[in-house]
């Protein structure tokens, strides 16, 4: 019988948040502190680390959290609902080939089963929609929280353009480029403190 692949590394791929190890993880503080205020000067074109950012946002952990926890309580009812049809299926061809059941019973102890292999089928994929929705939301609220910042900081600094870059290997699309044009820290203390500030303001 299949099984909801429902994962946390499934989702963790969708969102690219899998853990890829910070570079800076191991930066000395004064060094960190110095990197977190250096400016890049306006009109420059700055970059940032995509996958720092969304590792490192508190809102995003914190969404990322609530959908694991709804993701995993899906999967239990799955689980519990499929291992029950699964037990009852075996439990019933035990029975025909013990010749426990007249035919006629038999026929429709059977046909009931197949209603409710179907009913689990559609089950199952209604459950994998919702779950699929829960992701796209939750990607959606964590790029336009990304997008609508970005737009401030880009008008407040005045840079040309701020590029997002991926990747550890070699960084894509920015192969190389000077530290000082890296606003990584810069954009991840401005989200975290808009986001402290939203929390306080809810309550």
């Amino acid at each position: 019988m299949k099984t909801l692949n429902l994962s946390i590394a499934a989702l963790a791929a969708v969102l690219t948040l899998g853990l890829t190890g910070c570079k800076n993880a191991e930066t000395p503080a004064a060094e960190g502190e110095k990197s977190a205020e250096a400016t890049a000067p306006k009109g420059a074109i700055v970059y940032f680390n995509l996958d720092r950012v969304l590792n490192e946002y508190d809102m995003a952990n914190d969404l990322r959290s609530v959908v694991e926890t709804k993701v995993q309580g899906i999967t239990d009812e799955v689980n519990r609902r499929g291992t029950k049809l699964q037990n009852d299926a075996s439990t019933f061809q035990q029975k025909i080939d013990k010749g426990l059941l007249t035919r006629s019973v038999a026929e429709a102890q059977g046909q009931k089963l197949q209603e409710r292999q179907n009913e689990f089928q559609n089950y199952y994929n209604q459950k994998q929609q919702e779950v699929a929705e829960e992701q796209q939301v939750m990607m959606n609220q964590i790029g336009d929280a990304i997008k609508t910042f970005l737009d401030k900081f880009q008008a407040e600094k005045g840079y040309a353009l701020i590029i997002s870059n991926q990747g550890d290997i070699l960084p894509a699309p920015v192969a190389a480029g000077d530290a000082a044009l890296d606003v990584t820290d810069e954009i991840l203390a401005g989200l975290n403190a808009e986001y402290v500030a939203t929390k306080k303001s809810e309550k």
